[in-house]
């Protein structure tokens, strides 16, 4: 091969990502209505219809986070050669909070996936987790093996082979017989989809991976019954009477679902559009198979038949949520989890990882990355239009004059969840900010005409009434050509980032645009402190259990929530109770508390964290002070020193993370250091196992370079 994978397939993977999410936001307003309340209150899905149910189009959902978080499995082992079932059922371990992220809860022995969660935390390895033996069939032949497999399909472009292997070992941690069978099929197609376009040639490719006669039988008659239908519901009235869920065990099992899947792909030809609307509209698991299909299209189609119909990309502009145990990637866009797929494949042909490019570069055709108009009612809008013309996020303007602003924004951090309507899904957000207070950003905004708007940056943040307060920073002039900028998000007394504004300034009326080429942070925050709690929520008391600056850290202790005496309080019944915020850009930082060990068995501060399984801690357990590694259930010690000390006593640790070089300060004196390069960056926050701690203050300080 002459390109790179990241070069030649960059374009349909990022399709793909994102006919993956304009299918699960198609359908997952609907989720779990039948097929006639569909019909009655829509007629045919054409269109988004949150909105007509009042519900955001933007929401956590179990399809996208588990197809993007458990395809992490690829560059979190990519030593491992091939990548195992073991493997993707640690990467669950480490990305799953229990009870709150990635999967739908639903209980032992009803949800599929809750039940190879519960497997895997008793030690059970794949693929007996997911076996017919341990769950029995109406578990382990469910619709999620195939829900989950896109991922694995965008990291294989044009190599069935490898992401057959991909996803016969993902499903196997939750699915077992007719469910993997089905999953090896879509994958198959999908990953053939970068270099044959024609659904029949696909769907031949597909059955030759395929080894079970169950799911064969279903693609021939499927395929039968609609090349000789008119229309699709004639396929659908077929589906359901043969093979609908009153025909296999299970609340949603992969049978039906495939054959819908295949019913969409079939009857709507080469319309994407169209291809999302029968598949929504056929009821079953909408979001699902809306996501399957949608990824399916994409990389089939491409950007061409994405933008074919109806504008779904407006709306939507890239966003997506992506919830799991590492918080600080919750807030993502297409752009940026097509970037994670195309390192992965490269990964897995031993080709060059691709260039790090800045959080925001707009590089794929249309992308922007979740930047939107921002409106002001204070002012007039002069904002015309937000494009990508291949060269940034072009901000068109006509009007601009004083008392006429053109502003745009990107969300940082996610809001509160609205209750859903009466029968519409909706899962939790958990998440951190992807940008923090005293962060840097630095930005190259392009002024290419005269006369030039200035511009100046702004945040939004939130308060413990719910409220958004906007700081705005320094008016800058900005110069003909390309400007570099560099700005630092004020301090916000705790309260989170929501939103990260550009807004264009002109005293005198002028028509034009400027371009944002790129924007990044910069690292750890240079001083993020949260002080007391009285400090940060005056009206705090002893049964406050969330407040705005806790939303900000994930927890997977038993017990997390604020403290009217000191800061938090933390506790944790067992081992790993790790509570997280920060994000991979933290590289080299300090983090620091001051702490008060209760009883417990380990307790103290954590750096670096990729998931709640992936990190390294600074401790006290037993009479010593240890910096330990622990990645996926293995611990290895960094440093240790004898450090005796007293249940209840209070001590401030400082534990600094820089380059190869780890330091545990306790009280003012240093009392070990080592070395270690396993984990090059990643979130902070605390470990308490068997016990629990108070933690007056949290603090981290970006170290000097």
């Amino acid at each position: 091969m002459t390109d790179s994978t990241a070069t030649r397939y960059a374009d349909r993977v990022y399709a793909g990502v994102l006919g993956k999410i304009l299918g699960v936001y198609t359908g997952r307003p609907v989720e779990g209505w039948s097929y006639d309340a569909i019909r009655e209150r829509f007629g045919e899905v054409d269109y988004f219809v949150a909105e007509a149910l009042g519900v955001p189009l933007v929401v956590p959902d179990d399809d996208i986070s588990g197809t993007f978080v458990f395809a992490r499995a690829i560059l979190d082992n990519v030593t491992a050669t091939p990548l195992s079932p073991s493997d993707v059922g640690r990467t669950w371990l480490n990305y799953i909070v229990e009870n709150r992220t990635v999967l739908w809860w639903g209980g032992l022995a009803r949800s599929t996936e809750h039940t190879a969660f519960l497997r895997l935390k008793d030690g059970v390895a794949p693929p007996r987790s997911g076996s017919i033996e341990l769950n029995g069939r109406s578990m382990a032949e469910g619709i999620g093996a195939q829900i989950f497999i896109d991922g694995w399909a965008l990291a294989s472009p044009g190599d069935p082979d490898q992401a057959v292997r991909l996803a016969r070992a993902a499903a196997s941690v939750s699915h077992d017989g007719f469910a993997i069978e089905s999953a090896a099929f879509i994958a198959a197609m999908e990953a053939a989809a970068f270099e044959e376009h024609r659904i029949g040639a696909l769907i031949d490719i597909g059955r030759g991976y395929v080894t079970d006669e169950r799911v064969l039988r279903l693609v021939t008659e499927t395929v039968e019954q609609c090349r000789h239908a008119t229309d699709w519901r004639i396929v659908r009235e077929w589906i359901e009477r043969e093979h609908g869920y009153s025909r296999y065990p299970g609340n949603s099992p992969a049978a039906t679902n495939l054959a819908a899947v295949l019913m969409a792909l079939l009857m709507a030809g080469d319309d994407f559009h169209r291809s999302l609307g029968i598949i929504t509209s056929a009821g079953w698991d909408t979001d699902s198979n809306a996501g399957n299909v949608g990824c399916l299209n994409g990389v089939r189609l491409g950007l061409e038949g994405i933008d074919a119909g109806a504008d779904l990309r407006g709306p939507v502009a890239d966003q997506v949520l992506i919830v799991s145990a590492d918080g600080g990637e919750c807030v993502s866009d297409a752009v940026l989890e097509t970037r994670k797929l195309l390192a992965s494949a490269t990964a897995l042909r031993g080709e060059p990882a691709p260039p790090t490019r800045p959080r925001f570069s707009f590089e794929q055709p249309g992308s922007v990355q979740g930047w939107q108009p921002h409106r002001n009612s204070a002012v007039a809008q002069a904002l015309t239009r937000l494009t990508n013309v291949g060269d940034g996020l072009r901000i068109e303007f006509a009007g601009l004059a004083r008392g006429a602003r053109a502003a745009t924004a990107t969300t940082t951090f996610a809001a509160p969840a609205p209750m859903a309507q009466a029968g519409t899904s909706m899962f939790e957000v958990i998440a951190s900010p992807s940008l923090y207070p005293t962060q840097r950003i630095r930005a190259i905004v392009a002024a290419e005409s005269d006369p030039r708007p200035d511009v100046s940056f702004f945040v939004e943040h939130y308060g413990d009434d719910g409220a958004l307060t906007k700081v705005t920073g320094r008016r800058i002039e900005l110069e003909r050509g390309d400007n570099e900028i560099v700005w630092q998000v004020p301090a916000a007394g705790g309260e989170a980032v929501y939103r990260l504004g550009l807004e264009l300034i002109s005293d005198d009326r002028i028509d034009g645009h400027v371009t944002l080429r790129s924007l990044d942070f910069l690292g750890a925050p240079l001083d993020l402190d949260l002080g007391r709690a009285e400090s940060l929520s005056p009206t705090l008391t002893p049964w406050t259990t969330q407040t705005s600056w806790l939303r900000t850290f994930v927890s997977s202790a038993t017990h997390f929530a604020p403290d009217y005496t000191t800061t938090f309080t933390v506790s944790h019944t067992g081992t790993d109770g790790v509570v997280t915020t920060g994000t991979r850009d933290w590289q080299d930082y300090t983090v620091s508390s001051t702490i008060t060990f209760n009883m417990h068995e380990a307790a103290g501060l954590v750096a670096r964290a990729r998931g709640h399984r992936r990190y390294y801690a600074a401790v006290l357990r037993a009479g010593r002070a240890q910096i330990v590694r622990r990645i996926d259930g293995v611990e290895t010690v960094v440093a240790d020193a004898a450090f005796p000390y007293e249940v209840d006593e209070v001590h401030r640790l400082d534990f600094t993370v820089q380059g190869r070089t780890f330091c545990l300060s306790i009280d003012g004196s240093v009392v070990c250091t080592g070395t270690d390069e396993a984990l090059a960056s990643g979130g902070a926050g605390f470990l308490v196992e068997r016990g629990s701690v108070l933690a007056d203050g949290f603090r981290v300080r970006a170290a000097a370079s």
